[in-house]
This record gives structure tokens, C-alpha cells and sequence, in this order.
């Protein structure tokens, strides 16, 4: 079955660890795809600094530093497209009815995310739409989530191969992604033009940021 990994967020800016995210799911899921989801207007974030424009140019850089098989990264704008806030729930409904019943798609989130899973609009609609497979940050564990995200998460939770051969409805735990980068961080040492920002950024997209005087 041919699956796609659907990586959502403000990339602003994308940095390594989004790349090291979508590298290490599709090696593990066996994916065929990994499409890189920039929000339009996240509605539990504030204001975004870099314009959607930007933001895609520099995702554009980075994924053309990865390598093309067995995966292909990609980069779809509907959420840029959308008036009005971006819910997840309207993306994978969107998605599902464009790519069929058959395809598997895999919603990658990372732990902070998981947290605050049971916070998201229709939460408990995702696995109708999609599997999803959280990556595990430093200072974050499975065992500090709600109950109601707890009882979700243990009834579904299946070995990658499931996810691979079946469309939605399940979850994995990626545990061997031991990467904490924080673009919030990134954009301060940006701003004082830090030089500790440039080894969390790949090197076009530091190019590009100094070039355009971001952040």
C-alpha cells in the first residue's frame, strides 16, 4: 500500500529537527511520501514572523537537500490556501477525499503535540482520516498525557507495518528521534544574529534567512 506521512506546522523557519522527523518516519513506516503541510493561521499559535511565501521558499530549500528515493518530500499548500484558521480535521478530510479509501496516511506530530492532542478541533475524529505517529522529544513521555489521549493511544497503538497496510485508525511512537530544536529559540539568536543558529538550520536556509533579513 502506498502511504503518505503528513507533516503539518508553522515552519517558520523549518530547521533540522522537522528534516530529521520526516527522515526518520519514513524510514521507519516504510513511506512513500512525506508532504510538508505550512499552516495558513495556526489557531494555538500567535502571529507568524516569516509570510507564506517565505515560509515555502524555505522549505523548497531545505527538501531539496534530501535525498529523492526511497521517499519523495513534497510541500502542499492548501493550508495557505484556506481562509479563517487551520484545524488539522479539515486538512485529512480534504486529503482523504482527494487521495481515496485505500491510501494510508500518516499524520506525524511530535510529543509537545501529543500533550495537547485532546485540545485540537474533533480530535478524536483524526484516526477516522489517518494513522498518527508522534516522535518523542527530550523532557516529554508518554505517561504525562491526559487520560482521555491515554485510552485513545494504547487501544490503537500497532507496529509500523499495520500502519503501512492499513488506510487510518492507528498510532506509533517514534522513541530513537532524540532531537530538541526550538524554532522560537532559532528566531532569538537570529535576531541577535547568534552564531549558535547555525548548525539547527540547513545551510540554504540560513542563506536565505540573512539574505532577506528575516526574524
Amino acid at each position: 500500500m502506498h502511504t503518505i506521512g503528513l507533516f503539518g506546522g508553522s515552519f517558520d523557519p523549518v530547521h533540522n529537527a522537522h528534516l530529521a522527523l520526516a527522515q526518520a518516519s519514513a524510514k521507519t513506516l516504510s513511506l512513500g511520501e512525506v508532504r510538508f503541510l505550512p499552516a495558513g493561521q495556526p489557531w494555538q499559535k500567535d502571529g507568524l514572523i516569516a509570510n507564506p511565501t517565505q515560509r515555502v521558499e524555505m522549505l523548497q530549500l531545505a527538501i531539496a537537500g534530501l535525498p529523492a528515493q526511497p521517499c519523495r518530500f513534497d510541500i502542499d499548500q492548501r493550508e495557505l490556501k484556506r481562509s479563517g484558521a487551520t484545524y488539522t480535521i479539515d486538512t485529512l478530510i480534504d486529503l482523504r477525499a482527494e487521495v481515496g479509501p485505500g491510501i494510508s496516511l500518516v499524520l506525524l506530530i511530535g510529543a509537545d503535540q501529543l500533550l495537547k492532542l485532546h485540545t485540537w478541533r474533533r480530535w478524536q475524529e483524526l484516526w477516522a482520516y489517518s494513522h498518527i505517529a508522534v516522535a518523542m522529544r527530550p523532557g516529554y513521555a508518554v505517561d504525562q498525557l491526559p487520560d482521555e489521549v491515554t485510552q485513545e493511544w494504547q487501544h490503537r497503538e500497532a507496529p509500523p507495518a499495520t500502519l503501512h497496510n492499513t488506510p487510518h485508525g492507528h498510532t506509533f511512537l517514534l522513541r530513537d528521534l532524540d532531537i530538541d530544536i526550538s524554532a522560537t529559540a532559532i528566531r532569538a539568536d537570529l535576531k541577535q544574529d547568534a552564531p549558535s543558529s547555525d548548525g539547527l538550520l540547513p545551510k540554504p536556509v540560513l542563506d536565505y534567512i540573512r539574505t532577506h533579513h528575516l526574524y
